[in-house]
């Protein structure tokens, strides 16, 4: 295991941070994005972008803001990276003064990430994916795992097979059984997914299965996994084994672990990635080309942690 900070304690860009967001394109680079200013939800928060160069994190850059006019700023939050199998490297992220009232923006970059077109808005019955990244399946559908919080904390699935034309999928719940919002999709060889979310009130990550490619989704029921109401990450690993990144706790967000499982039942805890005191959370995972898993966290809210993980000693 290979872990560094993005970028030093001392002398970081901005007093506070969160909520990291990492890919790889097309081309190999591996990048990451996170929102950070004074604090979460200041006005002056931003998403910050570092591209991984032979083995350094570059200089973090500002490449949105939520400046609507000469008079009005808001924040941004939970930006997500993505590339789809065509087309450039895509960054969604959030915009507006709660996330009871944020909407929905992205913006695209061709040149992995350098440099970044202006920023657009998505279709006002679209929010993107919420905080994990997006899948997309064999046949093109691209599905944005997102939730809402305005009316109950509930989730639904974004569709959509160009990033233009749009289709909701939900809510999936009530808001009032079970409270879920920040999904993450999992994949299986028999063409079942697994959604796995946040949860609010019950102390475990809830469940969700779909048999038809995310067009119905099975009622919520509570895993064996604990979660203390914050983010997790998944990723379907290439061997097929299903591997999430976690606060291992029903209180807190210290410890922070990895689980690794076969049939998204049945979860293993394989790995400590934090155990001190402090706020080590909103896991973000994917697996690179050459088989190496990267996860990146927030790690006490001044800084993004990185962390290279070979799946195959797990």
């Amino acid at each position: 295991m290979e872990a560094k900070l993005i970028f030093p304690l001392e002398g970081r860009p901005t007093p506070g941070c969160h909520a990291s967001t990492i890919e790889q394109t097309r081309g190999g680079q591996i990048i990451a994005a996170w929102f950070a200013g004074a604090d979460e939800g200041a006005d002056d928060v931003g998403i910050w972008v570092s591209r991984l160069e032979d083995g350094r994190w570059s200089k973090p850059v500002e490449v949105a803001d939520g400046v609507m006019s000469i008079q009005r700023r808001y924040p941004c939050w939970n930006p997500v990276l993505f590339q789809p199998k065509e087309g450039p490297l895509v960054l969604f992220f959030k915009v507006g003064p709660t996330p009871r009232e944020w909407w929905g923006h992205w913006t695209v970059s061709a040149d992995d990430g350098r440099t970044w077109a202006r920023p657009q808005l998505l279709p006002p019955h679209a929010m993107g994916p919420i905080k994990n990244k997006p899948i997309q399946l064999d046949d093109g559908r691209i599905l944005c795992p997102s939730s809402s919080e305005h009316q109950g904390w509930r989730v639904h699935v974004e569709i959509t097979s160009d990033l233009k034309d749009w289709r909701m999928v939900g809510p999936l719940n009530d808001g009032k059984e079970y409270g879920v919002i920040q999904p993450t999709i999992l994949k299986y060889p028999d063409g079942r997914l697994q959604m796995l979310c946040r949860t609010r009130g019950k102390a475990y990550v809830t469940q969700s299965w779909s048999n038809d490619g995310g067009s119905t989704w099975s009622p919520f029921s509570v895993t064996s996994l604990p979660n203390p109401n914050s983010g997790i990450d998944g990723v379907t690993l290439k061997d097929g084994r299903q591997l999430l990144v976690f606060n291992n706790t029903p209180k807190g967000r210290s410890p922070l672990n990895v689980a690794v499982s076969s049939d998204g039942q049945n979860w293993d805890v394989v790995l400590t990635l934090e155990d001190q005191p402090g706020e080590y959370s909103y896991p973000a995972v994917i697996q690179a080309a050459d088989g190496l898993v990267h996860t990146t966290y927030t790690y006490h809210r001044k800084s993004i942690k990185h962390v290279v993980i070979d799946p195959g000693k797990l």
